[in-house]
């Protein structure tokens, strides 16, 4: 299945720059040269990206409705603007990446190979297999506890039919088998929708990472629209602690990205996942760990280790996406979970990319220690 992009533009050469470049990224492009024609799209077709001239009248409301079209909520969101535009207004409407005019070919293949990768991970986690197992909903709260059977499932969640008279409200941990598997997977839920009153939706929260990677490697195996995903992107180190880290990157994923970081030294590997918490477009990102398994934990500080004791060694890092996170209030949450001066800097509040990176180089000047609030300067 090929990805779908709509096209508000009606610059003859910023069009002919676009179709080159997602032609060769094998993106078909549909092209509104106005807004009420991209509007009338939105709500009758399904597109992977969404992207929009900002120069032309209604871009900035065509972006807006569709965060709000059931069919198109979840598509990626490019926005093409002029050099003195500021990222704050851009990212407000609902863009995740901003191309900068004037647009080149080499530019928009480094922005669009990124979201691209975005794009399909979206897609995949929304993919919906349709499957009829026996599930047992443990209520977190100690109430009663639920024998269902599934209808469908993804890897964001899944759909299930309920007893009579029985609610799915509040939050749940799920214990399922997939079939030709043999290990029972456990997630924690909540409740996403209701369907009458035999039907929910559970969305799955904060899924360990092998439990994770079982799921999405029965669904690829399973999908009937199984693509390959993208090969992971290389980006540099350049500021590491136990809850977090920054990255620099041309082409870094936008705020509430869920991504999968692989990280190599020394003969050593650690797989992390973690939210986009910071992005500084052509520059670099910064990372939150979202793991928090003691396992985890020792993993990393077996990490922090071997970069503080092998200065000389620059680690190997590859990232690759995970999909758009759904919790709005996700940062909040773990804002308080460590004594982590990088992670506090994420959290801080808007900040200049030059106040943001000069508050990087103050970190790095603290003497590393393994400790919650390590912070390793990898290239200092």
């Amino acid at each position: 299945m090929s990805l779908k992009a709509l096209l508000l533009c009606s610059d003859e050469k910023i069009v002919r720059v676009l179709r080159r470049t997602l032609g060769d990224l094998e993106i078909a492009t549909e092209l509104c040269p106005d807004p009420d024609s991209a509007l009338r799209k939105l709500t009758r077709q399904r597109f992977e990206a969404i992207i929009a001239d900002c120069s032309d009248d209604g871009a900035f409301e065509v972006l807006k409705s569709a965060r709000n079209a059931p069919c198109n909520k979840q598509a990626i969101a490019v926005a093409i603007v002029d050099p003195v535009v500021g990222l704050k207004a851009v990212f407000q409407i609902g863009a995740h990446f901003v191309l900068y005019k004037p647009v080149s070919i080499e530019k928009a293949k480094s922005s669009f190979r990124a979201a691209r990768a975005l794009m399909k991970s979206e897609r995949r986690r929304n993919a919906r297999v349709a499957l009829q197992v026996p599930v047992v909903m443990r209520n977190l709260a100690g109430a009663h506890n639920m024998k269902v059977t599934t209808i469908d499932i993804s890897e964001g969640g899944m759909a299930v039919s309920l007893p009579d008279r029985k609610r799915a409200s509040g939050r749940w941990e799920i214990v399922f088998t997939l079939p030709g598997t043999k290990t029972s997977l456990e997630l924690p839920a909540e409740l996403a929708w209701e369907g009458g009153s035999t039907q929910a939706g559970l969305r799955f929260q904060q899924v360990p990472a092998e439990t994770a990677r079982q799921l999405r490697e029965w669904l690829k195996q399973n999908s009937p629209d199984v693509e390959q995903d993208d090969p992971p992107i290389r980006c540099q180190l350049t500021d590491l602690s136990l809850g977090g880290c920054y990255l620099e990157i041309s082409s870094p994923f936008p705020v509430s990205s869920r991504v999968t970081l692989s990280m190599r030294a020394a003969g050593v590997e650690v797989r992390v996942q973690g939210v986009v918490r910071v992005m500084h477009p052509d520059r670099g990102m910064g990372v939150e760990f979202t793991q928090s398994t003691p396992e985890d934990r020792a993993a990393l500080e077996k990490f922090l280790e071997i970069l503080t004791s092998n200065r000389g060694v620059l680690p190997e890092m590859l990232v690759e996406p995970e999909g758009l996170e759904r919790d709005p209030v996700a940062a909040e949450r773990a804002q308080g979970e460590y004594d982590d001066p990088l992670l506090h800097l994420f959290h801080q509040g808007p900040v200049s990319p030059e106040a943001f990176h000069e508050e990087l180089r103050k970190q790095r000047s603290v003497v590393p220690q393994v400790s919650p609030g390590t912070v390793v300067g990898a290239n200092a």
